[in-house]
């Protein structure tokens, strides 16, 4: 593991907890009502199409026409967006803070490059990045193998010698196939446990 020289993040999940049930748990009177909007109205696959470049204004327009019932939570999605954003996953920005010591950091990202800003603004660790990849400003999304390759040309890696960290199982099989090392991040993984097994750290 030693020939590892590069360290590459995902954000949300791994190093930013986020989640809409953070702002809709306050805006519906019950749990299961909540669950059925971003089930089946603001659902995840309507998400990550601003992820992959569509303007949060079509996505939120396009919806309140099919959805008019709706229209004043859809509207809240990312009119408060940022109320999503609970905080940064501190174990692991510490984890990040001391591998920064050692190994260049990248970010590969799916996130609408309308929003990141706000990320960016809000948490001082996306400064410890050499560089980052936003799925929104490649008009591209993770696991397409086209956006990891964005990332390992611009920026002259190897995905060979690089690891890669993510939540997502899609993401993290098809960084395997490209020759990446990769950690899974899920709940009860120990992210720093599983560097140090690695001898990175």
């Amino acid at each position: 593991m030693n020939k590892l020289k590069n360290i590459i993040f995902d954000f949300g999940g791994v190093l930013v907890d986020w989640n809409p049930a953070y702002l809709y748990r306050n805006e519906f009177e019950s749990e299961s009502e909540m669950n059925y909007f971003l089930e089946n109205i603001c659902t995840p696959e309507w998400n990550i199409k601003q992820d992959e470049g569509r303007t949060l204004a079509e996505a939120t327009e396009t919806l309140q026409k099919e959805y008019p019932e709706y229209k004043e939570m859809i509207g809240l999605f990312y009119g408060r967006w940022e109320e999503m954003l609970k905080g940064d996953i501190k174990e692991n920005v510490s984890v990040l803070k001391k591998l920064k010591e050692k190994y260049p950091l990248y970010g590969l990202t799916n996130w609408s490059s309308e929003l990141i800003d706000i990320a960016y603004k809000r948490f001082d660790f996306f400064k410890l990045f050499d560089g980052i990849v936003v799925s929104g400003d490649e008009k591209l999304i993770k696991p397409d193998p086209k956006l990891y390759d964005v990332l390992l040309s611009r920026f002259d890696i190897q995905a060979n010698e690089s690891l890669f960290i993510d939540d997502n199982e899609q993401n993290i099989v098809t960084a395997r196939k490209m020759g990446f090392h990769t950690i899974h991040f899920i709940e009860g993984v120990d992210l720093e446990n599983e560097i140090k097994k690695m001898g990175l750290l």
